[in-house]
């Protein structure tokens, strides 16, 4: 199946050291699918959450839907993921231990059904950011003196 790219999460890799990723489904009423298709979505402070056994994203903020009047839903309220039991037992067990997150990394289609790829990631200390922030510097000067050397 053709996959098309509607949000990615900027701050996920760079807040997280993200271990494992899965899919999942989300729960949308069909003027935030409207709205997603016209591609205003925004996972930034975005994050997720179990609560009774169940999985939900919070913060995420999809605009309401120009045409929808009083479809439309609250664009920051919170929505059910899809997932089945084996994986949300996994992702529980995973979660409970010492400083692992949930975070969603990026939304996309996969056909026409709405997908969100979530992250089980431990949160990054500021000097790991740091160690981050100066190799992609290294890398880029290097990439930059080799194109120079090449013309």
């Amino acid at each position: 199946m053709n996959t098309k790219l509607i949000a990615k999460n900027p701050t996920a890799y760079h807040n997280y050291t993200i271990e494992d990723k899965l899919e999942a489904g989300i729960v949308l009423s069909g003027t935030e699918i409207k709205s997603i298709r016209s591609g205003k979505a925004n996972l930034k402070d975005s994050y997720a959450q179990i609560k009774n056994g169940e999985i939900f994203i919070i913060g995420m903020h999809i605009s309401p839907y120009e045409h929808g009047n009083i479809f439309n839903k609250d664009p920051l309220r919170n929505r059910k993921l899809l997932l089945n039991r084996r994986e949300i037992n996994k992702i529980i067990g995973m979660v409970t231990q010492k400083g692992y997150s949930l975070v969603p990394i990026s939304m996309y289609f996969k056909g026409s059904i709405v997908k969100i790829e979530l992250g089980i990631g431990k949160g990054k200390k500021l000097y790991d950011k740091r160690q981050d922030i100066a190799k992609k510097e290294a890398e880029r000067r290097i990439l930059q003196h080799l194109s120079q050397k090449n013309q």
